[in-house]
Parts: structure tokens; sequence; C-alpha cells
């Protein structure tokens, strides 16, 4: 409880200390000097006021004394209450009341001329800098208007934007005359107006755009802002220029698109329907050259009969394998063959391959190298992917000339699988490897050795790989050989074994 009391007197001093302060704080330095001087005066006069008395006391007691010894007769005939009245006798005590007096009288005459002097203080109010000199430190133009329409001050923006001289753009200038010396040569266009201000657009003859925005003011006049924005204006010209070039190019590239999509359908489906009626002919001609050189229904006659028969033969078995070719690559292009989903052992397919192109290797007198297995499994269409090896493998082994090798291998990551078939051969230009997985792409005949083929080898590897969810890349350098790369997604299980190892 005492601990209480103690910590609130404690609050309460601290509180009144703060208010002395402040009080303190706001009186003026004249206030203080004048208080000072009051008080000081009061003190002299009160010290001076205090000795003279008990001057005066000691002398009059010292003449008292000298009578009554002089004249002790006279002493007796009055009473000592009359001779002190007579001679002005007093007693100290009495005195130091009488100076009490005189200083409590002395003390507030000098409090009355403290207040009739007390000044608070001032905040010191710096002289506010004259309004043009505002107006200056501003980057834009500005003028400001009086009620009745007469500029009042304005800055050197807005005597630059207006193209004036100095004396037309005085104080005094009507507000009329301004605005038709900033529309000579253009145009005003009205932007926005309501009851806080008005947005107007000047277009000059000169090109430049300027931005007036007109506000009121309290006083009944109105202020006048003026930007420009000729740059901003041109920037956004040419936004919206480019914004429409963009849609029209967007508009003709879908149209072209679909224009190319309709010609693809349309090849694809010409195709489709060119092989199955040109493969059937085809057969039969086949089927007659194989009668007639067995000499089925009797003897041809002169031997050149049967050189040209097997030249008939031969030749439609190559019509038949390039309608063949075409036809796969229409149905792969038109979705209309569907590649099934089986998990596929990525070395088995690597070995089948190489035992299927090794006899043509050995013919053609090139070193046929598999790499090391890579035991990874992944989800395809076996007959599809041993098409699309087959393919890569059979133009390797064309372009590469004799006594080259051609590699075939493969290398299996924690998310997929590639397959490299790496040739020594003529190898391919820059310019032409854009267009080699295009259709019917055959290269430069001054580079290859062997033009047999529909040129489709690589057009229909891409498209099985792409079906597949994999891609193709092909990295050539002319006259150092051929790297042709597959990537393939493994199998979910064997990705999964892949994480958890």
């Amino acid at each position: 409880m005492q601990s209480t009391t103690a910590s609130s007197v404690g609050t309460l001093g601290a509180q009144w200390r703060l208010r002395v302060r402040t009080a303190l704080a706001g009186v003026s330095p004249m206030s203080y000097a004048i208080a000072v001087t009051a008080l000081l005066v009061a003190t002299l006069f009160v010290v001076a006021d205090t000795i003279r008395t008990f001057d005066e006391l000691g002398q009059r007691n010292a003449l008292v004394k000298q009578l009554a010894s002089a004249q002790p007769l006279l002493a007796k005939q009055f009473e000592a209450r009359s001779l002190d009245l007579v001679l002005g006798q007093i007693d100290p005590a009495t005195a130091q009341v009488q100076i009490v007096e005189r200083a409590a009288i002395a003390y507030t005459l000098a409090l009355l001329f403290f207040g009739f002097g007390f000044r608070r203080r001032t905040a010191a109010i710096a002289t506010p800098a004259p309004l043009g000199d505002l107006l200056s430190t501003i980057p834009f133009g500005i003028a400001c208007w009086n009620s009745d329409g007469r500029l009042m001050v304005c800055n050197e923006h807005y005597v630059a934007r207006l193209n004036a001289a100095s004396a037309e753009t005085r104080p005094g200038t009507f507000y009329s005359a301004s605005i038709q010396r900033l529309v000579e040569g253009g145009y005003l266009q009205m932007i926005s107006e309501d009851e806080r201000n008005r947005v107007i657009e000047l277009h000059r003859e000169d090109g430049s755009c300027l931005l007036i925005d007109e506000r009121p003011l309290a006083s009944g006049g109105f202020v006048t802002l003026l930007t420009d924005v000729t740059e901003s204006r041109r920037t956004d010209d040419l936004l919206v220029s480019i914004r429409e070039e963009q849609r029209i190019l967007a508009r003709r590239y879908h149209e072209e698109k679909l224009r190319a999509e309709a010609a693809s359908r349309s090849k694809t489906s010409f195709l489709a329907h060119l092989s199955h009626d040109i493969r059937t002919p085809l057969n039969h001609i086949i089927g007659f050259a194989d009668l007639m050189r067995h000499q089925t229904y009797g003897p041809l006659g002169d031997h050149r009969y049967a050189g040209y028969v097997d030249t008939i033969r031969s030749s439609g078995e190559r019509l038949l394998s390039f309608f063949a070719s075409i036809l796969d690559l229409a149905e792969l292009e038109g979705g209309r063959r569907t590649l099934q989903e089986e998990v596929v052992g990525v070395d088995e397919l690597l070995v089948g391959a190489a035992r299927r192109i090794a006899a043509q290797a050995q013919t053609a007198k090139i070193s046929l190298k598999l790499g090391a297995p890579c035991g990874a499994t992944i989800l395809g269409d076996r007959f599809s992917l041993e098409r699309m090896l087959g393919n890569l493998l059979d133009n390797a082994v064309r372009f590469t000339p004799a006594g080259g090798r051609v590699t075939l291998s493969a290398y299996a990551a924690s998310d997929g699988v590639v397959l490299e078939v790496t040739d020594t051969g003529i190898g391919i230009g820059a310019e032409q490897l854009s267009s080699l997985s295009q259709s019917f792409a055959f290269g430069d005949a001054t580079l290859t050795k062997d033009r047999e083929g529909a040129g489709l080898g690589i057009a229909i590897a891409r498209t099985i790989v792409e079906l597949s969810g994999g891609r193709l890349a092909i990295d050539s350098r002319l006259g150092f050989g051929t790297t042709v790369a597959v990537s393939l997604p493994l199998h979910a299980v064997q990705q999964q074994v892949n994480r958890a190892a």
C-alpha cells in the first residue's frame, strides 16, 4: 500500500514537473527578462528598506536615551508610550513587521509588472517564399488564374510551351488570349470534364501533344497544368499499331495453319489412296513377272527376255517398297495407325536391329559395332521401334563409304533412355539438316552413293519417335559423319526402380 501511494505521488510529481517545464518552455525571452528585472528591483528595494529601517531605529533609540539622561524630570513627566509617539521610537519586532509588509507590496508590484509585460513564445515561422519561386520548381507548365479569368502567376515551363514573349504572359493577361495562343496551328480534344477538373488534349501543328488539366481553386479562380505528352502519345500509338499488326499476323498465322493442316490432311489422304491404288497393279506385275521368269506356260524364246523379266520384277518390288513407305507415313501422320504399348527391352531391341542390318553392312564392307548393354526397358510398339531403328541403320550404312564404321548404342538415365546411331559417313551440311526430317528429302545427289528409296526413312523414324513420346535429334558434320540420337521415356516400373536405387 505504501509503495503504491509512493508511486502515485511520484507520478503526480513527474506530471507537475512536466507541466511546469512545458509552461516555461512557452514563455518568450522578453518575458523572462521582464520577470528577472522586476524581481531584482523588488529585492534591492527590500534590502535597502531593511537597512534604512534598522538604521533609523538605532538612531531614534539612541536619541531617546540621551534625552532621558540629560533631563530626567522631563522624561518622568511623560509616559513611555507618549514619549515613544512624540519621538517615534519603534521596537525591533514592529520594525520587522513593517519591513515584511513593504517587501510584500514590492514583490506584488513586481509580479503585476511581469503580468502586464508577459508574452507567450510564438513558433518561429519562416517567411514564405514568393509564389513565383515555388512555381519555378515544378517540372511542368502551371498558371494560376483569378475568378475573372486573369493570369496571376505562371512559371517558365508554361511560357515555353506557350511560345510567347514575357509581355504576353504578364499578370492580368486574359485566359482566352492564352488559350488562343496555345491552339494556334492545332486543335483541342476534350478528354474529360466534371466539377473537379477538366482535361483537354492539345494537338499542335508541329506534331507535339500537350495535356491541359484545369482545376478550380478555393478562392474562386482556377489553375492550369500543362504537360508535354508527345512521347507518351507516340509510344501509345506505336503500341496500338504493334498490337494491330500482331492481331493481323496472328489471324494470318491461324489461317495459314488451317490451310497447312488441310493441305497435310489432303496430302496424307491422297498418298494413302494412291498407295492402295498402285500396290494392287504392282503386285500383279510382280506376280506375272515371276510366272514369266519361271516360264510356267512355256519358253519365252529369246534369252534376253529372262533379263527383262528380272528387271521388271526388281523394279516392281522397289516401287512396292516405295509405296509401302508412303502408306506407312500417311497412316502414321493421319493417326490411322495406333501404336501398341508393350514392355520392350532396349538391349533386345538393339541386338535384333543389328542382326537384321548385319548382312547389308557386311556386303558394303562396313564395320558394325554394338554398344554395352544398359538393361533399360521402355513402353512402346515393338514393330514400330524396330522399323525406326532399321531406317536409321539403313541410312547410316548406305551413306558410309566402304571401310567405315557404324555404331549402335544405348544409354539409360533415371527418367529415360537415349539410343544413338553413329556413322563415319559423308555427313550432312548445315543447310540440309533443317530439311532432312521432311518427307522426300534426299540430300545432295553429288554426295550420295545410293539414291534408292523414297527419302522417307528419317521422316518415318521421327514420326514414330514422337508418337512414342520421345524426341529425335541429328548432329552431323560434312565429311566426318552423322549421329542420330533418340530419347525415349522409361517404363513406369523401371523409373520407380531407378528412383528407389
